[in-house]
């Protein structure tokens, strides 16, 4: 479990930043922002504590900061945090995690 800055999810949830869409091309074309395919992978930058079983113990999250993700196509809550977008997903709504 840990706080990014001063914003800490609660349960389940995975606070994440989105990677910045691509705008030129390998060959060097702009690409305008309607044509722009929405951005899939995500870092992860806080993440809660987990969820609670019927027994009461905590299920910690899959994931931690720093982790490449892939999100869903749809979902989220966005965030605004100091002048900057980021999402809210539950740890079961995450579709993987990249591994190096």
């Amino acid at each position: 479990m840990q706080a990014f800055w001063k914003f800490l999810p609660m349960f389940d949830r995975v606070l994440v930043e989105r990677l910045a869409a691509e705008t030129v091309t390998k060959g060097g074309i702009m690409i305008p922002e309607k044509s722009q395919a929405k951005v899939l992978q995500a870092t992860v930058v806080a993440v809660g504590p987990g969820s609670t079983n019927k027994d009461g113990k905590v299920t910690p999250v899959c994931v931690k900061v720093g982790d490449k993700v892939m999100l869903p196509e749809y979902g989220g809550t966005k965030v605004v945090l100091d002048d900057k977008d980021y999402f809210l997903f539950r740890d079961g709504d995450i579709l993987g995690k990249y591994v190096e």
